[in-house]
């Protein structure tokens, strides 16, 4: 984020860029953001994230007025830290299509386009999220393996596994883009193939296009 923000430079009135990932959910993708560049806050940096990653969700991925939610441990207004409470303010008066505050359990459900947190609680959500979906289908896996009926129930759902696999694949994404500068960068996973890095590339070139 540092190089990114002194080679490229940040938006106007952005105060700190944000790294978004798109989470596969019921509904299609959610924006988590910040999911680790920035990890202490302020509200100011919480009503931002909020604005950018409407705009990418606009203009990358066709969203029209995305629903844009504040991740806190109640959906009540007043739920949550002092951050928590100024930010949920500044969002409520910035504009956007803001739905208030959303816990983590209705994004896997697709209830906001865009989930905006600091970038300590998106790390954590979005690092459980991968290995709960690992887990879960190592878990299926055993289970059609089990036995020969079983095995056949899988033959036949084969297609149906690989496509919610596919969902669930991070190298679909290829990276996360750091939201927020003048120009895009999108930050590769450390395990990334040739695969994911030929679809991190392809994600700059259809967000220049727009």
């Amino acid at each position: 984020m540092a190089g990114s923000t002194v080679i490229i430079g940040r938006k106007k009135g952005i105060e700190r860029p944000a790294l978004g990932t798109p989470i596969p959910t019921q509904k299609g993708f959610t924006l988590l953001l910040d999911c680790g560049a920035n990890m202490d806050c302020k509200p100011s940096y919480l009503m931002q994230f909020g604005q950018i990653g409407a705009e990418y969700m606009q203009k990358a991925l066709g969203v029209e007025n995305p629903k844009v939610g504040l991740i806190n441990v109640g959906t009540e207004e007043e739920k949550g830290n002092a951050a928590a409470k100024e930010a949920y303010g500044l969002l409520a008066e910035s504009g956007l299509n803001f739905v208030g505050n959303v816990e983590a359990r209705e994004i896997p459900a697709g209830a906001v386009d865009v989930a905006v947190c600091d970038g300590f609680v998106g790390n954590i959500v979005l690092k459980f999220m991968e290995g709960l979906s690992k887990t879960m289908l190592g878990i299926i896996k055993e289970e059609l393996m089990a036995s020969p009926i079983s095995k056949l129930g899988a033959l036949l759902a084969k297609g149906a596994f690989g496509k919610v696999k596919k969902r669930f694949d991070y190298r679909e994404v290829g990276g996360a883009p750091f939201l927020g500068l003048s120009s895009l960068v999108v930050k590769a996973h450390g395990s990334s193939d040739a695969f994911a890095m030929k679809n991190a590339i392809i994600k700059c070139i259809d967000f220049e296009k727009q």
